[in-house]
């Protein structure tokens, strides 16, 4: 198994170098394919114009140029047409009936397709971990959203981890990738 947490450096120059933290995907080890999973990604959020630049910059050298990729709409609110991508645009398609809804589809001018098990965002570590491996086993054939629901009944979800005292409930989530919103005006801090 291949794992893959940090981005290569891009082939040129981009604005934002450290704009994306470094990216959580396991990659099968090249030999006869088999299975139904090329590897696993695990975005850190379910925003595809934010995650989708990284994973395909970093997919570009690797598998030859990514042109398209495919999800299912269920667990991302919103599915752009298309990404630019260090220099060229990647086209996004969704197939609600037919594809999975843990699975993405990703092609490439020179080597064809491959399907990657998408992690959900708030899957904890050792889920992740596991899902990766499973994923990246030619051995297992079954399709993403299987893996997921395997790994559930034989680990089922821990309670959420509880913030350190101290920290309110912003800092949490700028701490954990998100962006708090102005308050409203009238409150405290508020214009």
């Amino acid at each position: 198994m291949t794992v893959i947490t940090e981005r290569p450096p891009p082939a040129t120059p981009v604005a934002e170098p450290s704009a994306h933290p470094p990216l959580r995907l396991s990659l099968r080890p090249q030999g006869p394919s088999s299975g139904l999973l090329d590897g696993a990604w695990w975005p850190r959020s379910r925003d595809l114009t934010r995650e989708l630049p990284a994973l395909t910059d970093l997919l570009d050298p690797l598998w030859g140029r990514i042109t398209r990729v495919t999800v299912n709409p269920t667990h991302w609110p919103v599915v752009p047409r298309k990404i630019p991508v260090n220099g060229h645009v990647v086209k996004v398609g969704w197939y609600k009936d037919e594809q999975d809804p843990h699975q993405l589809l990703v092609l490439s001018y020179h080597v064809g397709r491959w399907d990657l098990l998408i992690i959900p965002p708030e899957t904890g570590a050792a889920a992740a971990a596991r899902l990766m491996a499973a994923a990246c086993d030619p051995r297992i054939v079954r399709t993403g959203s299987a893996l997921i629901a395997d790994d559930l009944g034989r680990h089922p979800a821990a309670p959420a981890e509880a913030d350190p005292p101290g920290r309110t409930q912003a800092e949490a989530w700028e701490a954990e990738g998100g962006a708090m919103a102005a308050p409203p005006v009238g409150t405290v801090g508020g214009r």
